[in-house]
């Protein structure tokens, strides 16, 4: 009994099998489903740094909690204002960790549609921050 058909059942189970039990395997078969991977795994790279940089396409809001705005601080950190009812709190997040930084007594208005949305948060940020260091 020679070594091929001792695992000819093999080839049944195992796609491609048959071919290398009969030692003729393709080898531009082999080199495009090779390549064909690496296109695969290349564009599930590209998407996965695409989204990551990409974030938060816009605002969030689900009832009673929503994200006002927010400022990367840091390449992984961030201070993000949070609406929860009537309350602002200004958050810090990092990686595996979210912290409030502060409760703001009045909360900020909402910006203007047209607004640039880094700079008029950051600046009205600091003009509520200015103005509640003011009154302690």
């Amino acid at each position: 009994m020679n070594r091929i058909s001792r695992f000819s059942w093999l080839a049944l189970w195992v796609p491609g099998m048959a071919a290398a039990a009969e030692g003729s395997v393709d080898a531009s078969a082999l080199v495009r489903m090779i390549v064909g991977l690496l296109v695969v795994i290349a564009a599930i790279i590209a998407l996965a740094w695409f989204m990551r940089r990409l974030g938060n396409i816009g605002p969030s809001a689900t009832g009673q909690l929503k994200v006002v705005g927010g400022l990367a601080v840091g390449q992984r950190e961030r201070v993000v204002l949070v609406q929860v009812g009537q309350q602002q709190l200004l958050l810090g997040v990092a990686p595996g960790r979210v912290q409030t930084l502060y409760v703001l007594d009045e909360p900020l208005a909402p910006m203007a549609a047209g607004g640039e949305q880094g700079g008029a948060f950051a600046e009205r940020l600091r003009r509520a921050l200015q103005q509640q260091g003011g009154r302690r």
